[in-house]
């Protein structure tokens, strides 16, 4: 006999705006002191806590049947990773730097080479400092232009509220300084005695920029600049000429950008142009030529570069250098110092350009392939004409290449090894364009096994995002294969709200578009029945965060297409996060979704496709949704009430889940060996929902 699924006690609250009422039953869900929650988990709300964990032994409850398997996944997931295995290392220097993992470690060890002698140094051991249990992760670490100390951001709990500590990396000891309520985005100066970093406000959002100056009390850091507008977000970096240190302000549409001196860290920042809105900037420095190369969207919706003079960089001074290419995405820039790097995407494919910067003409660096990720490596160095990158695609995977941007070489430096064995030739990957509802082609990338049997159609996993002009790669994931070796097909859906091709494609998938992303994902549900790739009632959708609350929306809007959904940390109650504007993102958001405080339009629109407010009295497919009790993201409330509402209005027997991470948050289990838990699970929930799981 199966448990009684946990039934969430009703204490209505009731909400007015617009002339509309509403009722929310579950409110009562979000302890009311939630911030102090993010800080210290154990101050949850005993009702609370015991309605999470409650679900949490109904998830395990039903889940039982699966053990075994799940621990056949674990093991299997664990066998593609290569256990002992480090990064490609990035010279600076007399060192080159790069990260190991240990045989059995969670964490990565922080190491460096001596380029004199090839002898390795082991700067920082992870695992070491996550040791005493619980939630650990690194968030952020930097060496210092001398070499002689190493900031590194720790998040303890989950809540990317960061304390910065410093190691000195002659002898392993960490100096006495402090940084706290810091989000891991570090700068270092040139004299190596000063350190830009970012800190939280009390509502979790990024506020001041800071410089400390080492060995100085952490209370009287300097404030370089304090940001005034609760809905921007706050990073600090450097030009890779090493000349500049940048502070950049940005929300989901303007961006604002600061440089400092970094020989002066004790100099006040330079404006380079003030935010205008809707308009976005990113620079890179030019040092021999003595100018900046800005990359924006000024008068150019996918991008164009303009240059501007280094004493001078404000808008009025920007001059043509390379020209608006409408469709052709330009994504961001690497400088060199005799090269422009270009990353760029049209039509759903990334390539790069690369621009001598002595006037010669370019070149491309592109694959032929029908669906890859590339992506370039940052590295350390200036005064080379080496650029890294990474390639591969679903079936392939990932090739570090060191590429000659003058004689157009390129030298593979590492592949991935999957240690279980992996034949790309074994897999079929194919690219469709589906025809949207308003006639737009939605790119589709499609993952199978080469040796299905002529016409059987299989389970189907479609994956989608598309919120923040984020695109979902057609890469490389080693886990997949564990569906994939199973009979699915993974398919992922390129839907507007991305930038797959190009910035209307976001544009045309956010604030009162936005219904046109969870349309667009439907149709590829219904162009994979129509063309015999799926069957109606045999497809899984999976999203996670914004993701997530694509798949509340299309369980609204299309049930009947569906066998199974995971929802991971999903973002489902959208209306009553943004008519909250002390919750950590709802101001940053508002560009995202619109304002449904101010603006009645916005209201609306918001109010047709939040998942929450429309669960019906209908009936779900299978469903599993996540949380983690510590995200500042998507709150964990918002998971709870949503499966709370599900199981008070759904009229099925299907399984309805809801598993809480109590000492994570957003990004779940920190360790590389923990999260194959999480996979496992979702694994072995999907099996089980199409009958593919041993009895």
């Amino acid at each position: 006999m199966p448990p009684h699924p946990p039934k969430a006690e009703k204490h209505p609250v009731t909400h007015s705006r617009h002339g509309v009422t509403w009722q929310d039953d579950y409110a009562w869900l979000r302890d009311a002191d939630w911030q102090a929650v993010m800080r210290e988990p154990a101050r949850l709300s005993p009702a609370i806590r015991a309605h999470l964990e409650a679900e949490n032994a109904y998830a395990d409850a039903l889940l039982e049947p699966t053990e075994a398997l799940q621990q056949a996944l674990i093991a299997e997931l664990r066998g593609r990773i290569k256990e002992h295995d480090d990064t490609v290392p990035e010279p600076d220097g007399p060192y080159a730097y790069f990260h190991r993992y240990r045989q059995g470690g969670e964490h990565p060890v922080l190491c460096r080479l001596r380029a004199v002698d090839g002898v390795e140094e082991e700067l920082l051991d992870c695992d070491r400092l996550a040791a005493a249990g619980g939630f650990f992760a690194l968030r952020g670490a930097l060496h210092s232009p001398d070499h002689g100390v190493l900031a590194y951001a720790i998040d303890p709990n989950g809540s990317e509220r960061c304390e910065v500590r410093f190691r000195r990396l002659d002898d392993g000891t960490d100096l006495p300084d402090r940084l706290p309520e810091a989000n891991g985005a570090l700068a270092w100066s040139n004299d190596a005695r000063h350190l830009l970093y970012v800190q939280l406000d009390a509502n979790h959002r990024p506020w001041r920029v800071l410089c400390h100056r080492l060995g100085d009390d952490p209370a009287a850091d300097r404030v370089v600049y304090e940001e005034g507008d609760p809905g921007f977000f706050l990073s600090v970096g450097r030009t890779s000429s090493r000349r500049w240190l940048l502070i950049m302000s940005y929300d989901h549409e303007s961006s604002e950008v600061r440089l400092l001196d970094a020989d002066r860290p004790d100099s006040e920042p330079r404006l380079v142009a003030e935010r205008v809105h809707g308009e976005r900037y990113d620079v890179v420095h030019d040092a021999p030529r003595a100018r900046f190369l800005i990359l924006t969207n000024r008068e150019a919706e996918d991008f164009q570069i303009v240059e501007a003079p280094e004493d001078a960089p404000q808008r009025e001074n920007w001059r043509p250098f390379l020209p608006h290419a409408p469709g052709r995405l330009r994504l961001g820039l690497q400088a060199f110092r005799d090269h422009l790097v270009v990353l760029e995407r049209a039509e759903g494919l990334p390539r790069v350009l690369v621009l001598p910067l002595d006037g010669e003409p370019g070149h491309e660096i592109f694959f032929p392939e029908a669906a890859y990720s590339l992506g370039l490596l940052p590295g350390f160095l200036y005064e080379t004409a080496e650029l890294r990158f990474v390639y591969s695609s679903l079936a392939t995977p990932p090739r570090t290449y060191a590429y000659d941007l003058s004689s157009r070489t390129r030298q593979l430096l590492k592949e991935q090894e999957v240690p279980s064995g992996h034949d790309p030739e074994a897999y079929v990957v194919e690219r469709l364009e589906v025809p949207a509802a308003d006639g737009e082609l939605v790119p589709l990338s499609l993952l199978r096994r080469r040796d299905r049997p002529e016409g059987e159609i299989g389970p189907v996993l479609l994956y989608g995002y598309g919120s923040y002009g984020i695109t979902i790669p057609a890469a490389f994931a080693p886990n997949r294969f564990s569906l994939v070796d199973r009979g699915f097909t993974y398919a992922i859906a390129h839907i507007r709200g991305g930038t797959d091709k190009g910035w209307a494609w976001y544009r045309k998938g956010k604030l009162k578009d936005k219904p046109n992303t969870f349309s667009d994902f439907i149709a590829c549900a219904r162009h994979l029945i129509a063309t015999g790739r799926a069957e109606a009632g045999g497809i899984a959708i999976h999203g996670g965060s914004a993701g997530g609350l694509l798949v509340g929306a299309v369980l609204n809007q299309a049930p009947e297409l569906l066998r199974a959904a995971v929802a991971e940390v999903p973002f489902v109650d959208v209306l009553n996060t943004m008519c909250d504007a002390t919750l950590p993102l709802t101001p940053p958001e508002w560009k995202e979704w619109g304002n449904p405080i101010e603006d009645a339009e916005a209201f609306r629109t918001i109010r047709g496709y939040s998942p929450y407010d429309n669960v019906a009295a209908r009936a779900y497919p299978w469903i599993l949704a996540t949380a983690g009790l510590t995200d500042p993201r998507v709150t964990y409330w918002e998971p709870a009430k949503w499966v709370a509402r599900l199981r008070e209005l759904k009229s099925d027997d299907n399984p309805l889940l809801l598993r809480t991470h109590m000492d994570a948050g957003h990004g779940g289990a920190a360790g590389r060996f923990d999260k194959l838990k999480e996979v496992a699970l979702v694994y072995a929930f999907l099996l089980q929902a199409f009958g593919l799981a041993p009895r």
